[in-house]
């Protein structure tokens, strides 16, 4: 089992990473999709009784990326804010100093459909935040997985997993890439997620990630 696996889309080649991220060695470009920082916070105003330190796990995760991997790019593929709530000063705090370590790091946000509803990051985090799609080389970067008519696209929004099924009524819920020939899918990066199950089908390439690394479902 591989911490990546290499895959060519539109012409690019990209790293798809055991950490649900796709870093494109081209671009010294990291990228993650549906992070909803702040999402504990916003269930916890709620009344739910909610993990903390969802915020700070997903952080300590970019910071391992960052180190390991030469990036000078980060994009986030929509859903940065869960919501309104997580617009508040813990989220913030943390968001802003985990940005005072990374001052020369471009940050940039193609807009979900949470962020539509949380509004953008404030301008001291330094993100330059767009509509979709961001057409980047051969590829178009959304949040919706929807088809481009020129470029190959990447997309968030699903929080793809795969069931793996055992004896009897064993189940492992792991998160996957799917790979298409127009739209491949990313997991979603936040550690408080949630996720879609999806089937295989003609045509797709499903790329499970488990703790020690990635590979690719049989067809």
């Amino acid at each position: 089992m591989s911490p990546y696996l290499a895959v060519n889309i539109g012409g690019a080649e990209l790293w798809l990473l055991a950490e649900k991220a796709v870093y494109w060695p081209a671009e010294r470009a990291l990228l993650v999709a549906d992070v909803h920082f702040g999402k504990a916070a916003v269930y916890r105003a709620l009344g739910q009784p909610v993990p903390h330190g969802t915020t700070a796990a997903n952080l300590a995760a970019l910071d391992r990326l960052l180190a390991r991997y030469g990036v000078d790019e980060l994009i986030f593929l929509g859903d940065f804010l869960h919501g309104p709530a997580a617009q508040g000063s813990a989220t913030l705090g943390a968001l802003g100093a985990w940005r005072t370590r990374h001052p020369a790091l471009r940050i940039t946000l193609v807009r979900g459909n949470h962020d539509l509803r949380a509004g953008d990051p404030p301008a001291a985090l330094g993100i330059q935040v767009c509509a979709e799609p961001l057409l980047r080389g051969p590829l178009a970067l959304r949040h919706e997985p929807a088809p481009h008519p020129t470029h190959a696209v990447l997309a968030g929004h699903v929080h793809p997993v795969y069931l793996l099924r055992g004896r009897g009524r064993q189940r492992l819920r792991l998160p996957c890439f799917q790979v298409g020939q127009q739209v491949t899918l990313l997991p979603a990066f936040g550690a408080f997620t949630g996720g879609y199950a999806l089937a295989r089908k003609a045509g797709v390439q499903l790329v499970l990630v488990g703790d020690e690394g990635v590979w690719c479902l049989p067809s």
